[in-house]
């Protein structure tokens, strides 16, 4: 800790040891653990090597080592936001063998860590000079049939939805790595999105989940059961769950050969069972077990999460154990781990700190591996030994880079919004033992807004907030109506509503805290990225209520942002979120911000990576184009090699010193030891 004396001094002046190096180099967290044999391995940030992704490896002894030297990069681009990007096996000698996904050219590369002569990873696939290319996901790695199967995506034209997606099959001889024609596809196309294939215990079955635009995966998905031929192909396929209206998160099958799924009939993504009879994959439609005939079992019934939304392929929420138990990450607003008997339905809870868990889990034995958190702790790769109870870090260890003291103390809050409906939020104010306020001051208050915008925001430990409200800048972070972890109903509420629900909620959160004064309602400030940016942006021309806004890679013109106006995903978002453009083009114009750039009076930051191809700098341009002669300060910073959010920790350092420039000026605060931010004036 600083001083033994308390410094009285104003919101927004006081000295903090979190400087923005220091949170860019926590930015990140550790991804897809998985074990390979006595092993556990995870993809790592490193924003300080250009914001590439390496694989690490936590060998039996406890060593943690690198399994991919630079400038290897592991990371999909798959749908854009990615997905499982590597599968590895042990072998008898000589070593484990991997198959990951090098992100400069989406090729599928295949590796052996141990190799003694040092050899480097070896191309499995081509390269295509069509559109995207060739990109790899959600991989199984199959050394008995020598192949790795994942989710191929090949761009048919330049077009961003010019786009195929199937079940593919790659050979590991790497006879495929400069002939397209040696990929063996395992589906046909007739579904726009798919996930990787999960084979059955005893090698006859074959499962995975499919959608279609304009449903997004969280709207509506088709758990599919097909039976593997001889030759490898699939055989039968047909959909045994889900629908238009029911979604279908995971599904993953048990040893007995029962198949498990995490659906929201219930208005909650359960978790369910299908018996082995009903997932056949050699009924017919219409027949006992066939289509539309499967009899699911709710096997722990609850107002509570036990699956998420899919922005990213090869998520796991649940996993088998080999005894029959489930483990879980489950929760209302939150996501625990915990063990499921599926028998009796009686459900336990890992010890330990963390609250929060990631949707990646790995087992072996009795062995459960995930990544987690808590709100005094970054994400760590954490193990539970389910017959002993014990829970403990194994990889990416948390270590305090300051005093705690120093962290921030949330709360998680409610509040009434508009018609009487909750609004979840959490809530940090200022703190920094250090420093106090002058007797009667209200802090300033930022509003931050995830992104998604079907997607929540935990209560984790992020240095970022920190740097904020160690200075004296407090933080709320809402989950509007629209997230998730709330069940379908409050995802919902979102329906068509996108720019108005999003903005009530967070106004009502800021009016909230003003009105108690909890927060200074002359210094409220409302930030987001993405889908957030949307609803920074959105608030600015819909409210008074905010002196400024950070609006970070945002959407800002709907009418340009369907079809190819952004990348093939979400291209068809807008029918739920704002409803059918030609049903209600005016509904497009009308919400969007660039069309309604004559209401910003307040100051703004716009932040845009150039290389994005999810919400493109267009976007940005045209709303600067809008704003142009109406006397409104603002900024806008371009960042080179960035793309739908910064990963380089220069382009971080940046950005958060930018936004903190931002508040000293609309707030009149006098932050020390951070660079003023030049604002533009319109007029000019």
């Amino acid at each position: 800790m600083g001083d033994s004396t308390v410094a009285t001094t104003p919101y927004g002046a006081w000295r903090s040891p979190i400087d923005a190096a220091l949170a860019a180099s926590h930015g990140g967290r550790p991804e897809y653990v998985g074990t390979v044999g006595d092993e556990v391995w995870w993809t790592a940030p490193r924003p300080d090597e250009g914001g590439r992704h390496t694989l690490m490896r936590r060998r039996p002894g406890g060593a943690e080592a690198g399994a991919l030297p630079a400038p290897w990069n592991v990371r999909s681009r798959v749908i854009e936001y990615g997905g499982l990007p590597w599968a590895a096996v042990p072998r008898p000698a000589g070593g484990p063998l991997v198959v990951f996904v090098h992100f400069a050219d989406q090729r599928l590369y295949v590796y052996e860590p141990d190799d003694p002569t040092g050899a480097p990873p070896r191309p499995l696939t081509p390269v295509s000079d069509v559109g995207g290319g060739l990109r790899w996901a959600d991989l199984r790695l199959h050394v008995d049939r020598g192949e790795v199967w994942g989710v191929l995506e090949e761009f048919t034209g330049e077009g961003p939805t010019d786009v195929r997606r199937v079940i593919a099959a790659a050979p590991l001889d790497g006879s495929a790595a400069d002939d397209r024609t040696a990929v063996r596809e395992l589906t046909d196309d007739r579904h726009r999105f798919v996930t990787g294939p999960q084979l059955s215990p005893d090698g006859r079955r074959v499962a995975w989940i499919a959608w279609d635009h304009p449903r997004m995966p969280w709207d509506g998905t088709e758990l599919m059961v097909a039976r593997v031929a001889k030759d490898g192909t699939f055989a039968g396929a047909r959909p045994v769950l889900g629908g238009p209206g029911e979604s279908v998160a995971q599904a993953e099958w048990a040893a007995d050969g029962t198949l498990l799924a995490a659906a929201d009939r219930t208005g909650w993504w359960n978790l369910h069972r299908l018996d082995p009879g009903e997932v056949c994959a050699d009924a017919a439609p219409g027949t006992d077990g066939g289509a539309g005939e499967a009899r699911p079992v709710v096997l722990c019934p609850r107002e509570e999460e036990f699956g998420g939304p899919l922005w990213r392929l090869g998520r796991r929420w649940f996993a088998p154990l080999p005894g029959g138990l489930i483990a879980v990450v489950h929760g209302r607003g939150a996501a625990r781990l915990g063990i499921l008997d599926p028998r009796s339905g009686e459900l336990v809870d890992a010890p330990g700190r963390w609250t929060e868990w990631e949707a990646t889990l790995a087992v072996a034995d009795s062995r459960v591996v995930g990544v987690a958190a808590s709100a005094h702790s970054s994400y760590e790769v954490v193990e539970l030994d389910t017959r002993t109870g014990y829970a403990r870090v194994i990889g990416a260890a948390h270590t305090d880079p300051v005093d705690p003291a120093y962290y921030p103390r949330p709360v998680e809050r409610t509040f009434p919004g508009p018609d009487g409906r909750e609004v979840h939020a959490h809530i940090y104010p200022p703190h920094n033992p250090d420093h106090t306020a002058p007797e009667g001051e209200a802090p300033p208050y930022v509003v931050w807004v995830h992104g998604g915008p079907t997607d929540r925001t935990p209560l984790v430990l992020d240095l970022e907030i920190a740097y904020f409200t160690s200075r004296g800048i407090g933080v709320a972070e809402v989950n509007y109506g629209g997230s998730t972890g709330y069940g379908r109903a409050y995802r919902d509420r979102l329906c068509e509503q996108w720019g108005v629900v999003d903005v009530e909620d967070c106004a009502a959160v800021a009016e909230a805290l003003a009105e108690e004064g909890s927060a200074d309602r002359a210094r409220l400030a409302i930030r987001g990225g993405s889908a957030g940016g949307w609803t920074a942006a959105a608030s600015l021309v819909t409210t008074k209520l905010y002196a400024c806004a950070t609006i970070k890679y945002p959407v800002l013109d709907l009418t340009e942002w369907t079809d190819d106006g952004t990348h093939d995903f979400e291209s068809r978002y807008m029918e739920s979120l704002i409803g059918p453009l030609a049903e209600v083009p005016d509904r497009y114009r009308d919400r969007s911000p660039a069309y309604r750039a004559d209401r910003v009076t307040s100051p703004f930051l716009l932040l845009q990576g150039l290389d994005d191809r999810v919400c493109p700098p267009v976007q940005c341009e045209r709303f600067l184009a809008a704003v142009a002669g109406r006397g409104v300060p603002h900024a806008y910073l371009t960042f080179e090699g960035e793309g739908h959010g910064f990963r380089r920790a220069d382009t971080m350092i940046r950005a958060v010193e930018a936004e903190l420039g931002l508040y000293a000026r609309a707030f009149g605060l006098t932050p020390p030891g951070i660079p003023a931010l030049e604002l533009a004036d319109s007029t000019s």
